[in-house]
């Protein structure tokens, strides 16, 4: 069975260069354009991964990680970020919150794909 990744970021571009790379991959993916639309796509199927923004409209990355960690059901759910910051305050708050791995855009695919390989769940 494919792996499912879920991609949260505002920017269509990026849902789509990731999107591709992943797929590229074997991986199977959802997408949302925010942290509350990812949220109300978390249903209950098994997500292997989430790669989410941290700047986004009506809730924001660490928000958005730190709702999902409340979920029994996605608690243990590894989260990359992969955004423009590069703050050490952001990071801080994003792995305090419960992020795996923390990745600037731009970014390459297989620095992407190689740390979805290392966190993705079996």
């Amino acid at each position: 069975m494919k792996k499912l990744i879920l991609i949260v970021d505002d920017s269509p571009s990026i849902r789509q260069v990731v999107g591709i790379a992943l797929k590229g991959a074997g991986y199977d993916v959802i997408d949302a354009v925010d942290g509350k639309d990812a949220l109300s796509k978390m249903t209950g199927q098994k997500i292997h991964l989430i790669i989410s923004d941290v700047n986004m409209p009506n809730m924001d990355g660490i928000t958005f990680v730190k709702e999902v960690k409340k979920l029994p059901r996605y608690k243990f759910t590894p989260i990359i970020m992969l955004t423009t910051e590069s703050q050490a305050d952001k990071k801080k708050q994003a792995q305090e919150a419960g992020a795996k791995a923390w990745i600037v855009k731009p970014f390459q695919p297989p620095q992407m794909l190689a740390a979805v390989s290392k966190l993705i769940l079996p």
